[in-house]
């Protein structure tokens, strides 16, 4: 019979490769996942589908339809002691947020008919006032949102001032996507900073922590985001001009309850005793 020799037993080096390998592919990693806005239960509140899914749930509760799109357009005073509120997330002229929605038209298109309204809007920040302002103003901000340079000066603002820190919060959290539109919607409605009597996001953060700990910390997220959202229930009720808490209770606390941490569809909610729904992506 032939002698068949074995084959001489791998170097060290190459059996340690060959066992990263294997366990690369059966995990599935790879490093084209870099940067792809994964959270820690699969996509984040940055992937486009679920951002999508974010702005039409902002848009149920601020302007009651899911056609967040058709918002570039809005601007009334809808009498809450900040002035006009206006666009895609409800910037306002007392908060000064619009004012640097139209600093970044002006700097992207100028001689735009907004930016003559700069020094307005500077003077009445701060204030519910409409000196300077008016008709002229609301019916050129209407027209403004036919200009794609106008509705990306909206776009930046919301993600400079709104959704990225909201974001970058959340997961640094360890909360997955339904956490970081949780967050996110609180930036909207409150701001950062307490302000004028309102309780802004880090307080809201601040006590959710005191009475329960984020995952990050190897807390339980069902706990937490309760916890949150306890805070932020207490914060509206401290603001008359936005009492209603149904976009809590019957819209984000039912997802948490659902378990839909990372904001799979479908969806089901009710703000302001509307009902809504997403059945897709």
């Amino acid at each position: 019979m032939k002698f068949v020799p074995r084959s001489r037993p791998a170097p060290a080096r190459a059996l340690v490769t060959a066992l990263v390998t294997a366990l690369v592919v059966l995990s599935g990693c790879s490093a084209s996942g870099a940067g792809s806005g994964s959270g820690p239960a699969g996509p984040g509140l940055d992937d486009p589908a679920k951002k999508e899914i974010a702005m039409q749930l902002i848009s149920s509760a601020e302007n009651s339809t899911l056609d967040w799109k058709a918002q570039y357009k809005y601007i009334e005073d809808i009498g809450d002691g900040r002035g006009y509120t206006a666009g895609i997330i409800g910037f306002c002229s007392g908060t000064g947020d619009m004012l640097k929605v139209v600093e970044r038209y002006a700097a992207s298109r100028p001689g735009n008919p907004l930016e003559q309204f700069l020094p307005a809007l500077r003077a009445v920040k701060g204030s519910d006032a409409h000196d300077g302002l008016g008709r002229p103003f609301t019916e050129a901000w209407a027209k403004a949102a036919a200009d794609a340079a106008f509705r990306s000066a909206q776009d930046a603002e919301r993600d400079h001032s709104y959704f990225d820190p909201a974001v970058r919060q959340a997961k640094d959290d360890g909360l997955g996507a339904l956490g970081q539109f949780i967050y996110y919607d609180a930036y909207v409605m409150h701001g950062a900073a307490d302000s004028g009597g309102t309780v802004g996001f880090r307080t809201m953060r601040r006590e959710a922590l005191a009475a329960a700990e984020p995952p990050s910390r190897g807390g339980d997220e069902t706990t937490y985001l309760n916890a949150f959202l306890d805070a932020r229930v207490t914060a509206i009720r401290k603001e008359p001009s936005h009492s209603d808490t149904s976009r809590i209770e019957t819209a984000q606390r039912v997802f948490v309850r659902e378990g839909r941490f990372r904001l799979e569809t479908p969806l089901r909610w009710k703000v302001y005793g509307d009902s809504y729904r997403i059945d897709g992506p």
